[in-house]
Order: C-alpha cells, then structure tokens, then sequence
C-alpha cells in the first residue's frame, strides 16, 4: 500500500455571512463547486477528494453535487472544522491532508503537485502555498495547505480554543499577525511563486458580490479559448486590460 495516501478535502457549506450560497453560483453552465472539482481532478498525487460540509438541510444540495461529480461527501460539524476535517479521513490510512476552502474558483494544478512534493520531501507537518505564506509571492486563491495526518490528530485533540477549531490554520499560523503558533510548534514550509505567476495583491477567490463578478468574467472571457485555462493565462489575459491608466486588478 502507498504509504503517503493523500486526500484533499474540500470544506464546503451554504451558510457564508458574507455571501451565502456563493458555491451554487453559476460560472458558464456549472456551479463554482464543480469548477473547483472538475480542476482539482487534474492534480495526479491525490489518491481522494471529500467534499466535507454540514448536516444542515441547506447543504442536502452539495451532497448531491458531489455525488453528481463522482465524489465523495461527509457531513459534520458546522463550525468546528477541525472535527469535521479529522472525522472525514479518520480510520482510511491517508498520511496527509489538503485543505481548500470552497471559494477559490482557480486551484492550479500545476501548484497543487509542486507543494506536495516540497511537503513529502522536507516531512512537514504543514506545508502551504496560500498567498503570502512566509512571503512566498503566490496570488490569494489559487493555493491550498497540506496538513500531515499526525498535525491534524494532535489539533483534534489537544486545541480546545473555539475560534481555532473554526479557524484551524491558526493552529498552526496566523496569517495576518504573520505570526506561528508556539503552541504546537509545528515544522511549517513553503515554496517560492514562480515569477511568471507572482502577483500577491491579485485575489481570486470569492468572498463577495464583486468577488464573483469579477471571476465571472474571467471565466466567460477565458473559458472559450480553453476549458482549463492556467494562472499564466489569466494573469496574460487581466494585464491585458487597461481602463483609465489602471489595470483591471485594480477594478473590483
């Protein structure tokens, strides 16, 4: 049996504060979810994908969503992600974890393979390529965390703070403090943004309204060139853009 079987779990719920059902929204005849899905799908290294979202009735429309995409689906807790990320693979013999939240519509594959690899060979306990982790240069939205098996049962077990078992990178750092947890002390990494792909300030993920207007173009603009267009393309194709002296990244 492979002994680095690796899972990517997606959190996924209907419930956002700031713009709810922003996963069931339309992004050129799917939903944002199964954009997400269908491009995960291309990162080779992983051995499974769980769409872990909640119990509640609101989310009945995700399970089918992954069933409908040929993945699975587990229920658990609304607010403790820990819970709901260790009860997910708890018992099926993966030795590492990726966490992608559900509102970063461009995972890049090619990104996905480079952290795992980075992540197996320095034997992190956590591994990251989110934007401006350890001022590593990647765009926000195009990144995910890898958390070994082993990080992921100490944080079940031992954090008891609230607001970290929602927030369960905090656990292991904080990105806006840039600050680690002593705490647990984990060995934590990262790799460099290639330069053709390095625009910190550039966000794609989708938190409100303007949020997916913005992605709505991307997708409807790029889309019809290729289905599974890259972040050196999307990047190619917003720089291309000048309205007033101003790029579009500064048009959200």
């Amino acid at each position: 049996m492979n002994k680095d079987l690796i899972a990517l779990v997606i959190q996924a719920r209907n419930s956002s504060t700031r713009l709810p059902y922003k996963i069931m929204k339309d992004l050129c005849g799917k939903k944002l979810l199964e954009r997400i899905i269908e491009r995960v799908k291309k990162v080779k290294k992983i051995d499974k994908i769980i769409i872990a979202t909640t119990k509640k009735k609101e989310d009945d429309i995700i399970v089918s969503l992954a069933k409908k995409n040929n993945v699975e689906s587990f229920r658990g807790s609304t607010n403790n992600l820990i819970d709901r990320y260790y009860k997910s693979i708890k018992g099926r013999n993966f030795k590492h974890i990726l966490r992608l939240p559900s509102d970063n519509p461009f995972p890049d594959p090619v990104e996905f393979e480079r952290l795992i690899n980075y992540h197996l060979k320095s034997k992190n306990d956590f591994s990251s390529n989110i934007c401006n982790f350890l001022n590593n240069g990647y765009p926000d939205g195009i990144g995910v965390e890898i958390y070994s098996f082993s990080t992921l049962k100490k944080m079940w077990q031992l954090e008891k703070n609230v607001k970290n078992r929602e927030h369960m990178t905090l656990c292991v750092y904080n990105y806006n403090k840039k600050k680690k947890n002593r705490k647990f002390n984990f060995k934590i990494g990262t790799i460099k943004c290639p330069r053709k792909k390095s625009y910190p300030k550039l966000t794609l993920d989708v938190n409100y309204i303007n949020d997916y207007i913005f992605i709505k173009k991307i997708y409807e603009n790029l889309i019809i060139k290729k289905k599974f267009f890259n972040t050196q393309e999307i990047i190619k194709w917003l720089k291309s853009f000048k309205v007033h002296k101003k790029t579009i990244f500064e048009l959200k």
